[in-house]
């Protein structure tokens, strides 16, 4: 008897007690929320800190007041000032862009004006910008973001000409509009990576497997050499893990060596040889240097608090909250830009960044989506789903990369 019930009190205390089991469960959900709380408090430092990158990067823009910080501020709705031009009237809009042409009826995106918080962006004046660049060449070199905001351009200057007095000529990689009657070249040259690639043709440069030859520029850039202005931008193609190098020639491709080199590592090498050329080539002078931030996208409509699985189809009207951060932009590789932008500082070349990461990341609306021409057919299925195949990269004009020029403008005119 004294046996069995010395057994049963071992059982007792090998089973926890109700009090015990509540006490554990209650340390378990505190520890959960301590961790929640942390994490929120990461989450919100992070974007914190990426908001004050974005919008205080380089804010001087050359004689402008250093109070004067363009790159922070608020989208406002402005139908009496905007658009600077109309989709129709521009002699040379492209139909990637043209999304009022395509389809789009809702047109509130061509209506909103950069407003910095302290100041006024100056008013764009096409006659004083073609006064500035009278017999002298505007160069816009990069990816179809670059193009873009080329096209931008030409429209925010053709109307002030006439169609006696301009041109557009096309030569494989570069496209030069002139203004005749000034003597001045508004261009744009196809070079994605700013290094070779292979990548570089103009039409057809989707490849599956891309390369590039990260200390080779001179192939591209012997065609900007003497530019009075050059206006500079690469990420969008950069966006992977990892990139395959070449160190050899696209010409006798099984003589090289090729390695896979992760992201951002290689991001820096391509920018350090076009670093290093810059010190070398341009003429400090004469040649003035843009570097255009990197352009978000707009892919996950839960990041602005939209449903998830959606994209930047069917949005209307900007994100509203100050200091949004989605992903469609990269951190680590704007601070790779920044580090190379500081290095060649100290070496008594400046290159002017020109901040359109979080002003464009408010506008989720402004993008083509399927309001585009289609280079390929569209299938049944992607019509029934039109989100699968809508543009969330490039955007509308006219709209946001009018206001990229804006702040090239103030730029220029300043200089």
């Amino acid at each position: 008897m004294a046996k069995k019930q010395q057994q049963q009190h071992q059982v007792m205390q090998q089973v926890p007690s109700v009090g015990g089991i509540r006490s554990s469960f209650q340390t378990l959900v505190a520890l959960l929320i301590a961790i929640l709380v942390v994490a929120t408090i990461y989450i919100r430092q992070s974007n914190e800190q990426l908001f004050q990158y974005w919008t205080t990067y380089d804010k001087t823009i050359n004689g402008l007041s250093s109070s004067c910080n363009l790159f922070a501020g608020k989208w406002v709705f402005d139908n009496r000032s905007y658009p600077l031009y109309k989709e129709k009237e521009c002699t040379f809009m492209s139909d990637q862009l043209a999304c009022e042409k395509f389809g789009r009826k809702d047109l509130k995106y061509q209506f909103w004006r950069w407003q910095p918080h302290q100041c006024d962006l100056p008013r764009f004046n096409a006659t004083a910008l073609l006064e500035k660049l009278r017999n002298k060449r505007l160069v816009y070199v990069g990816d179809s973001l670059n193009r873009n905001q080329w096209v931008s351009m030409v429209c925010l200057v053709d109307s002030v000409i006439s169609p006696t007095f301009k041109s557009m000529h096309n030569n494989g990689s570069i496209n030069i509009f002139k203004a005749i009657e000034y003597n001045a070249t508004i261009e744009f040259y196809w070079s994605p990576l700013l290094v070779e690639s292979n990548s570089d043709d103009p039409i057809s440069h989707r490849v599956p497997d891309r390369i590039v030859r990260v200390q080779a520029i001179e192939k591209h850039a012997r065609h900007w050499t003497d530019a009075d202005y050059l206006v500079f931008n690469t990420y969008l193609w950069w966006r992977r893990r990892q990139m395959k190098v070449l160190w050899g020639s696209f010409e006798s491709p099984e003589d090289g060596v090729y390695k896979a080199v992760k992201l951002p590592r290689v991001y820096e090498m391509a920018l350090q040889t076009w670093a290093q050329w810059l010190e070398v080539h341009v003429d400090r002078n004469k040649t003035q240097l843009f570097f255009m931030s990197m352009s978000p996208t707009h892919q996950k409509a839960n990041k602005w608090g939209g449903i998830k699985g959606e994209n930047c189809y069917s949005e209307t009207e900007p994100v509203t909250e100050e200091g949004y951060a989605g992903d469609g932009a990269s951190p680590r590789m704007m601070h790779v830009v920044d580090s190379v932008l500081g290095e060649l500082k100290t070496r008594g070349l400046n290159v002017q960044m020109i901040n359109i990461t979080q002003l464009s990341d408010y506008r989720k609306d402004g993008h083509p989506s399927i309001y585009r021409k289609h280079w390929e057919t569209i299938t049944e299925e992607q019509l029934l789903n039109p989100k699968n195949y809508s543009d969330c990269i490039h955007w509308c004009l006219p709209g946001v990369p009018d206001v990229w020029n804006e702040l090239l403008y103030a730029c220029i005119l300043e200089l």
